[in-house]
């Protein structure tokens, strides 16, 4: 049976692929008041919708809480709409003179979509995918299949009522790793955004498409000694126990400077945290990880007083958040994983260096390149300790989950967060529609690239323009022929000794095909031809310059001289250009 489900679900994911990208060719198409009235018809509905989806996730996944879920959905659903609405994402989307920025839209898009956050996750990639023109293919993870699958239906409805095509969302029926991944591989698969396990996104990786993908946060906070800390203690609070910590960007531990550990720990008791013995830290221990040393599925986005319970402990009433002195960083201390529910390791440290060393080592574990949190008075201190974190988010003096998303910063809204190189991703960025667009520039040339050869063809094609000849075996004009000589003369014989200029007149009258020959031959002959007679202005022979710089050119006008030149003297374009504007070459044999 679990042999035809696979089949089935490989099939399932190919028909898919298929029918989004013919769809697809027509999204393409559409101007960008069409794809924005569209992504406003969708995030209206979702947004109506958020309460329902929500509570129908948490009912399904038993993760969170619905009312934070109905939250996380009108955050996806307005606060990123509205942040993205004005962008153009059609067309020329930017042009500054010399280049010209046009975006395509990349084709079908892989959402692959998680259980801890299924239906504001989905509604964030629907969004942004089809704000850049692109159709999507939704995978949802089993466990929150119903609940994803009512989210797609209910902006695709909404988009159709716009004109967008039936196949242009689509979302997968049958959930399986072996659907998922032909989804993923499918030679009309575009991008992939992958939010997920580790495994997952490692599969998305190795696809051989181009892939968006998000690493463990297992969060670091630093409590610095001259933050604000009944403000950083509900700050923290807030955060890891936002839908009970299912966001991978809450905070995991707590790292307090010893200056203030005492009133850190009374805020945390006044504020509903719960500081554990060793022995029930200890017993909450166990059941935080599985026997393989993994985090227990069992635990992610529980509350606090659930996991007490589980491990067999009482905590008063209305308790937020367990909190444990943790002795260490890594497999031995089982508190300093990354844990996705109200459970708090708590370090003691002594100064910023300490501080910033034991959130580097708690990233270091697990959680690279995703998102650390400082509170601190000092934009020095944060500036400093923000450079020491192998982290793309440093978020200071706010939640970091909600920092991290966009929610509480100015960071980019997004439900996925790139961990950068850190985390084996391919951006830091917070994910957005300008990351689903291919962008192509008309550049304009800015600076002049010439050569010698280019010159000769330049000096040819200006002389021809004083004569025309239609037919190569037309005989040359003589009226035309004496327009060129006179101006010849007016122009070149000013440097020549008059006799001398006599007599090569008098041989081109003679002899007109000579004058036109002339006038087209390359620059470097042609200064031959019209300066070999020059000389020095004292009457002594002159001597060719082996190399000439645009300095030498501008002293050589300064006092009124000439630049004697081989066909061997090496001449910066620079000192050419100059040169030749000021007529300052004479060139010998």
């Amino acid at each position: 049976m679990s042999e035809d489900k696979d089949l089935v679900s490989q099939q399932e994911a190919r028909d898919a692929v298929e029918a989004a990208h013919l769809a697809w060719a027509a999204v393409a198409k559409f101007d960008q008041a069409k794809i924005d009235r569209i992504c406003e018809a969708m995030a209206r509905a979702a947004l109506a919708e958020a309460a329902r989806l929500g509570a129908m996730a948490h009912e399904e996944t038993g993760f969170g809480k619905a009312e934070d879920k109905r939250e996380k959905n009108r955050f996806a659903a307005e606060d990123v709409w509205n942040y993205f609405k004005n962008l153009k994402t059609v067309g020329v989307v930017s042009d500054n003179g010399n280049i010209v920025e046009i975006a395509s839209p990349r084709g079908v898009v892989a959402a692959i979509i998680p259980s801890t956050n299924p239906t504001s996750t989905a509604i964030f990639k629907i969004i942004i995918a089809t704000k850049s023109r692109n159709t999507i293919v939704l995978s949802p993870h089993p466990s929150a299949a119903r609940s994803i699958a009512e989210t797609a239906r209910v902006m695709k409805q909404a988009g159709e009522r716009e004109g967008l095509p039936p196949a242009a969302i689509i979302c997968l029926t049958t959930s399986a790793l072996e659907g998922t991944e032909t989804l993923m591989k499918h030679k009309k698969t575009a991008v992939i955004l992958a939010t997920g396990g580790i495994g997952l996104v490692r599969a998305a990786y190795s696809s051989g498409k181009p892939a968006f993908g998000v690493g463990p946060g297992n969060v670091p906070c630093f409590i610095e000694k001259t933050a604000n800390v009944e403000k950083a203690v509900a700050d923290i609070l807030t955060g890891t126990c936002f839908d009970n910590g299912t966001i991978c960007a809450s905070e995991q531990s707590v790292v307090c400077d010893a200056p203030v550990v005492k009133e850190v720990r009374e805020q945390f008791k006044f504020q509903g945290g719960h500081f554990l013995t060793d022995a029930e830290a200890d017993k909450v221990a166990r059941v935080l990880l599985t026997d393989q040393r993994t985090l227990n599925a069992k635990i992610v986005g529980k509350s606090a007083e659930y996991i007490a319970n589980l491990a067999g402990i009482s905590v008063p009433s209305g308790t937020r958040c367990l909190l444990a002195d943790c002795g260490g960083v890594g497999r031995d201390f089982p508190w300093s994983i990354e844990k996705l529910s109200p459970t708090l390791a708590f370090f003691v440290v002594d100064g910023i260096e300490a501080g910033a060393n034991r959130c580097e080592e708690i990233l270091q574990f697990g959680g690279m390149g995703h998102t650390a949190g400082m509170h601190t008075q000092s934009r020095e201190a944060a500036i400093r300790y923000g450079r020491q974190m192998p982290a793309s988010r440093v978020i200071i003096n706010s939640p970091t989950t909600h920092g991290a998303i966009g929610f509480s910063t100015d960071l980019s809204p997004s439900m996925t967060l790139g961990c950068g190189s850190w985390g084996g991703n391919v951006t830091s960025d917070n994910v957005s529609p300008i990351h689903l667009l291919d962008i192509k520039r008309v550049a304009f040339e800015t600076k002049s690239v010439q050569s010698p050869k280019s010159k000769v063809q330049s000096h040819a094609q200006s002389q021809m323009t004083d004569y025309k000849l239609t037919n190569k075996d037309q005989k040359p004009n003589r009226a035309e022929i004496a327009a060129i000589v006179d101006k010849f003369l007016s122009r070149k014989l000013s440097d020549a000794p008059k006799e001398t200029a006599k007599s090569e007149t008098r041989e081109e009258i003679r002899n007109p095909q000579s004058a036109i020959r002339n006038q087209t031959e390359s620059p470097v002959k042609t200064i031959i031809h019209e300066l070999k007679p020059a000389a020095a202005a004292n009457g002594a022979k002159p001597v060719a310059v082996d190399f000439v710089s645009e300095t030498d050119v501008r002293s050589a006008v300064d006092k009124g001289e000439k630049i004697y030149i081989t066909a061997k003297t090496i001449i910066t374009p620079a000192a050419r250009d100059l040169g030749e504007e000021k007529d300052i070459f004479a060139a010998i044999k």
